[in-house]
């Protein structure tokens, strides 16, 4: 979400933090979802307090979180995003919303939440570079998990920050190792995915776990447009229907009750948009 040492208010990263926490203030959301890259470079304590939270804070009253590897939560390197979202850094005491809720959550500990008749399940990408015995586990909470949720009546929704379905960019492919976790998925028949980690939009047809355009697949959004560089496209998959590189922004959702939902990307530095519904099952 946020350059390196950032704390410039005309930034493509101050507009964009600066427009969603005006939505937090007014009430008009119910809940910010944060996908993962906080704070580049390095992510101590003091880099969320001098950098982050200046241009972000706004949002912490809303804010759902995963870490995402390397920039969020690298063991060794980057350790105090649990910490920060907790309120105990030095110098900022807010706490996410889901801190609130829940206490203390570490980096990598999945958890879940119902918003109305939506059942989200957080993910952490980390997990499959840190500690695949991990992330093999958290697969088969991820089953447990969804499967009581669907058995309660729920519509699913997954956020992790790696992207399975994506572009390739010149630094990133998809998470292919992420594949468990999207097999899971496709056997409850999640509805939607949000994912980060490319620096680019991208939205995909209802796809199952072959990569196959679907009626009843999953709607993955990849949405990292934050504030950091943006990075073109270095392939075409088939299952993409709307993509640009040129544009930082937000994903605003309206999830409904009978599993049907609206879209609107709102662009805060460029003019790229992408907007839609899909229909209830």
């Amino acid at each position: 979400m946020n350059g390196a040492k950032n704390s410039k208010s005309d930034s493509p990263s101050g507009r964009n933090g600066a427009a969603i926490a005006r939505l937090v203030e007014d009430n008009e959301i119910d809940a910010f979802l944060g996908l993962g890259d906080f704070q580049y470079d390095t992510a101590y304590c003091d880099d969320y307090v001098k950098y982050w939270a200046r241009l972000w804070g706004g949002t912490m009253p809303k804010l759902y979180w995963v870490s995402a590897p390397s920039h969020d939560w690298k063991p060794g390197r980057n350790e105090d995003l649990e910490k920060f979202m907790s309120g105990e850094c030095p110098g900022s005491e807010a706490k996410a919303a889901i801190n609130q809720e829940r206490g203390f959550i570490g980096n990598g500990e999945a958890y879940s939440k119902d918003f109305g008749n939506w059942h989200f399940a957080f993910l952490s990408s980390a997990q499959w570079r840190y500690d695949s015995k991990q992330a093999k586990e958290l697969t088969k909470w991820l089953d447990d998990d969804l499967a009581a949720a669907k058995a309660a009546g729920k519509h699913l929704a997954v956020v992790f920050h790696e992207p399975y379905f994506t572009s390739n960019t010149k630094q990133h492919e998809r998470a292919k190792n992420h594949k468990p976790w999207i097999d899971v998925m496709w056997k409850h028949r999640v509805r939607l995915t949000l994912s980060g980690s490319q620096h680019n939009y991208e939205r995909s047809c209802p796809v199952n776990n072959d990569d196959e355009c679907v009626d009843d697949g999953m709607t993955a959004f990849q949405v990292s447009t934050g504030g950091i560089g943006l990075r073109s496209f270095t392939s075409n998959p088939s299952y993409i229907e709307k993509r640009f590189s040129d544009t930082h922004g937000f994903l605003r959702m309206t999830l409904r009750e009978d599993g049907s939902f609206d879209w609107n990307f709102v662009p805060t530095s460029g003019s790229e948009t992408d907007s839609g519904t899909r229909s209830a099952p």
